[in-house]
């Protein structure tokens, strides 16, 4: 029997990091962990978005295999050796920044300054991705409420058993125990059943959060520089009243 919820859903999610969640080792060069997190209409997604990313990629590779990954995309690695050639490099990320400011999709976006975070809370510090979870979720959670929907199929990059493990069991506590400020009855009247894919799956919408995801990253960590690709990302991230897609934690 087809579960109805993964299948009729009005929207679905995906997650994507940028940098590592470490506490004990934090690099001095991007001392970021940061979450990024794409809703977007499952029909839209079907007849709009996965088609626009297949049909991009055919425009320069022999197949639509091709998995756009932001840092081989900037180091011209791999598939993306192409990207040498300075034309092609300049025709390809023009294309793509046109490509991702028309696709429709919500961005909510959580970012722990980890040296802060440990300086703040210590021995207290919990997991940045349990914090960056939930505080993500608190935000899809006034979405999800807004558009009076309760059904959210959510789809990870899947990174190994043991962290794949933990993240379900984090999503499992945050789902039935709900935050500081939001209640857990609250949280349970969402149905959000979680899976994790490969990135040899190809899937699409983590593609999307991964190319939002390095932009917004660079930007927390140099507000100052220019910054086209984040120029792009930014009017997909969620607004509502006060309520922000964008958390930025500690401020």
């Amino acid at each position: 029997m087809i579960d109805t919820c993964l299948s009729q859903s009005r929207f679905i999610t995906f997650f994507d990091e940028c940098g590592d969640h470490s506490l004990t080792k934090i690099d001095k060069d991007f001392p970021l962990f940061l979450l990024c997190t794409v809703i977007v209409e499952r029909d839209t997604y079907a007849r709009q978005v996965i088609p626009s990313l297949a049909e991009f990629k055919l425009r320069y590779f022999a197949h639509e295999g091709i998995n756009l990954h932001s840092r081989e995309i900037r180091k011209a690695e791999g598939p993306f050796s192409i990207l040498q050639n300075a034309s092609v490099r300049q025709s390809f990320l023009a294309e793509l920044s046109k490509l991702m400011a028309a696709l429709p999709f919500t961005l909510f976006i959580t970012t722990i300054h980890k040296n802060a975070y440990a300086a703040r809370y210590g021995r207290e510090a919990r997991n940045p991705y349990d914090v960056a979870l939930e505080y993500s979720f608190e935000r899809i959670l006034h979405f999800m409420e807004a558009q009076q929907e309760n059904q959210l199929p959510v789809i990870a990059e899947a990174r190994g058993q043991q962290e794949d493990d933990a993240l379900r069991a984090s999503f499992h506590k945050l789902m039935t125990q709900g935050t500081y400020y939001n209640s857990a009855e609250r949280f349970q009247k969402l149905i959000c059943p979680i899976s994790f894919r490969r990135k040899q799956d190809n899937i699409s919408g983590i593609q999307v959060a991964d190319l939002c995801a390095h932009p917004t990253a660079r930007h927390l960590l140099k507000p100052d520089i220019a910054n086209q690709a984040f120029d792009i990302v930014r009017p997909h991230i969620y607004t509502s009243g006060n309520i922000n897609g964008l958390k930025v934690h500690p401020k």
